[in-house]
């Protein structure tokens, strides 16, 4: 181990072996004895299994639907950010995509939570902006987010496609989504930052769908 509690894996330890571009060198801060990391073959797996799964999304890619995010608290800032990379740039010059984080109009969410409850203020959202085909996208470190299953439920049931970033197992989000991209920890820090990586992937996935440059 080196200084201070900090394991650092070798440079490229968690390389892709499935044709995504990037290459990762974490660094994980081990807090207690007994506080295990997120190994770099772990995350290794799921991202193969987002690259995989996500390729059967492209005709949601390519036909320009909507994509929708969301999430409570650090995962409604995740939210945010992937939208970010879709509207704006993450590797490629290409046209700006249909996407957008429901956790940014504080009207809509107080006026919902008020009027409803709090857990419905991403489905309500959904019921009124989502067509069938778009994509719903929750994260949920815990996979049990009131708000966010029952957006995934909504979604389902609207026939949008369906992606659930969580801890692992999934939790209940885990009967609601086409695709569980679960991080195998129950450390709310190290799913964090499996997240981050795991939707890059799907950044990546998106881009190169709309650009026609697949691995």
């Amino acid at each position: 181990m080196s200084p201070q509690g900090v394991v650092q894996y070798p440079k490229g330890g968690a390389e892709m072996r499935f044709g995504y571009s990037g290459q990762y060198n974490l660094e994980v801060l081990i807090l207690e004895k007994d506080d295990l990391p997120v190994s770099p073959e772990e995350v290794d797996d799921i991202l193969e299994h987002a690259w995989h799964r996500g390729a059967s999304f492209d005709e949601s890619w390519e036909n320009e639907r909507f994509i929708f995010v969301f999430g409570n608290g650090g995962s409604a800032a995740d939210a945010q950010h992937i939208a970010c990379e879709l509207v704006g740039r993450f590797l490629k010059e290409r046209r700006a995509l249909k996407a957008e984080a429901l956790s940014t109009n504080t009207s809509v969410l107080t006026a919902v939570a008020n009027d409803y409850d709090q857990e419905m203020v991403f489905a309500r959202q959904l019921e009124a902006n989502a067509c069938p085909g778009d994509v719903a996208i929750g994260l949920s470190t815990s996979g049990n987010s009131p708000n966010v299953v029952a957006a995934l439920a909504r979604a389902s049931r609207m026939g949008l496609k369906t992606i659930a970033i969580t801890g692992r197992g999934g939790g209940k989000c885990a009967q609601a989504v086409d695709i569980l991209l679960d991080v195998p920890s129950e450390l709310t820090p190290r799913v964090q930052e499996s997240t981050t990586i795991i939707y890059h992937v799907i950044c990546e996935l998106v881009e190169n769908a709309v650009t026609a440059d697949k691995p």
